[in-house]
């Protein structure tokens, strides 16, 4: 599976968000959005998603037109993760999470459904949650449960709007190692937009930096954050930090405004 972004504008409210964007994402590969804000990080991915169209070029999925294509069948493909997920009603775990099985089933679900869902609670941890009511669980619980519900549609693609935000620095960890252990074990793609650069440098494989609707620069995370780089794009003085044997990634220590 792939996406191809070919010459991607969106306008929204006689302003332009997104400017020619092109890229790809290659299967297997956890590729991250950064960017400071209004940048089109989110745009871009909903994008993706087709949640929004662009006004201009288009996006494929493995060589077919997204715009072609129905929401159901794109569903099957992508699996969708949003920014706020704050928005909770009443429902247990299992039931949210088998919600995601709708692209593949009618409105009854089988046996074969209902071990899906099993298999992926206990694969996020979460199956001692499954008959809890979602109103009752952490903010890093009811995280893994929305990633949960995208991962039962069986998607090839995952796209994550800023999968850490509202959580600490445990539960931050815990939920991109979910997804860096789910693109090894699935043969997935990850795509996810996030503001902290030092996760983005931990788990990408590669990260496109954007400004002003723009990619400024792409590529493996050691090459794209740069001192340069960052104080054109964020206005932050900053050092690098690069670990021993480039096994610990790269770290940016923020020093001051540009």
């Amino acid at each position: 599976m792939k996406i191809r972004v070919q010459n991607v504008d969106f306008t929204y409210r006689n302003s332009k968000v997104l400017k020619g964007i092109c890229t790809d994402i290659a299967k297997k590969e956890i590729v991250a959005i950064v960017g400071p804000n209004g940048a089109g990080k989110s745009t871009l991915i909903r994008c993706m998603d087709r949640i929004l169209k662009p006004n201009c070029g288009c996006i494929l999925l493995d060589g077919k037109d997204m715009s072609k294509l129905s929401m159901m069948e794109i569903a099957k493909k992508v699996g969708y993760i949003p920014q706020n997920t704050s928005q909770r009603f009443p429902a247990t775990v299992f039931d949210t999470v088998l919600i995601g099985r709708r692209p593949h089933l009618g409105w009854r679900s089988s046996e074969a459904d209902i071990e899906k869902v099993l298999d992926v609670l206990e694969l996020l941890n979460i199956e001692k949650f499954a008959m809890r009511d979602i109103s009752q669980l952490s903010g890093g619980e009811y995280k893994r449960v929305i990633i949960a519900r995208a991962l039962v549609q069986e998607p090839d693609v995952l796209l994550l709007d800023e999968p850490t935000s509202d959580l600490d620095i445990l539960h931050q960890l815990e939920v991109m190692d979910i997804v860096k252990s789910i693109v090894k074990k699935r043969s997935i793609s990850a795509v996810f937009v996030i503001h902290d650069l030092n996760l983005c440098s931990r788990y990408a494989d590669r990260v496109i930096m954007l400004k002003d609707g723009k990619i400024f620069s792409e590529g493996l995370p050691s090459l794209v954050m740069t001192p340069e780089n960052i104080k054109e794009v964020y206005g932050v003085e900053s050092k690098i930090y690069n670990g021993e044997n480039g096994n610990e990634g790269t770290y940016v220590i923020p020093i001051s405004p540009a």
